[in-house]
């Protein structure tokens, strides 16, 4: 009977936890997070530290879990919700790099969940969300090409506001290692630059640099076409 109980209260814990999580997931540019297993999120194992890093931190896991006490003035409500959406966003960057969370950013990717590469020699190669620092507040979300290999800022305003600790710096290499046949061919298509049709004489490009350098280069003698008339 006392093993009932144990097991009925377990599965509220985790329809609720799953709740919230659906709540979090379905808000306009959250669209990059994948769904946290609600195992994972009630493993206390691995938020280890996480706690050094948010503020509320009890009060923000409790309202992640859906256990809080609604005993809360409205200022308090609001930083709790803020410290609980942060939270879920550092826990989300440790679960996209175990291999449940890799699942599920690979089905994200297959359907181009994160945008496409805005590089035209890519070919709309579909991205990967980058963090250029695992430090929170630091970066906002990026945009990985496994093509170019470049990265670059979210077209939406609301995924340009994520912070980049959410996903880490980790995230899209490893990914790219768990799964090998993803990683798209190297292009060598470049662009190349024409006047009225005709390309550009390297010569051209290699005047053009040392102008520059010698612009950048206090005292260096210019050349004969910058020399002031006399």
């Amino acid at each position: 009977m006392q093993h009932d109980e144990m097991s009925g209260g377990s599965s509220d814990s985790a329809e609720s936890t799953a709740f919230w999580i659906e709540w979090f997931q379905s808000l306009k540019g959250n669209e990059f997070y994948c769904e946290v297993d609600e195992d994972y999120v009630l493993d206390r194992f691995n938020l280890t530290g996480l706690n050094t890093e948010v503020s509320h931190y009890s009060l923000a896991y409790d309202l992640i879990t859906d256990q809080n006490d609604d005993d809360m003035d409205d200022q308090t409500r609001a930083e709790v919700e803020t410290s609980a959406r942060h939270l879920y966003g550092l826990i989300h960057a440790r679960f996209i790099i175990t291999a449940r969370g890799l699942s599920k950013m690979l089905e994200k990717l297959r359907n181009a969940d994160f945008g496409r590469c805005p590089r035209v020699n890519c070919d709309n190669q579909a991205v990967l969300p980058l963090g250029l620092a695992d430090v929170p507040h630091t970066k906002c979300v990026s945009l990985w090409c496994p093509r170019c290999e470049d990265v670059y800022t979210p077209v939406s305003r609301r995924h340009s506001a994520i912070d980049g600790a959410h996903f880490g710096t980790t995230f899209p290499h490893l990914f790219m290692m768990a799964y090998p046949n993803m990683m798209p061919t190297k292009t060598a298509k470049r662009y190349v630059p024409r006047i009225f049709g005709f390309r550009i004489h390297e010569a051209s490009k290699e005047e053009r640099q040392q102008d520059a350098l010698r612009e950048a280069t206090p005292g260096a003698p210019r050349s004969l076409s910058q020399e002031p008339p006399q």
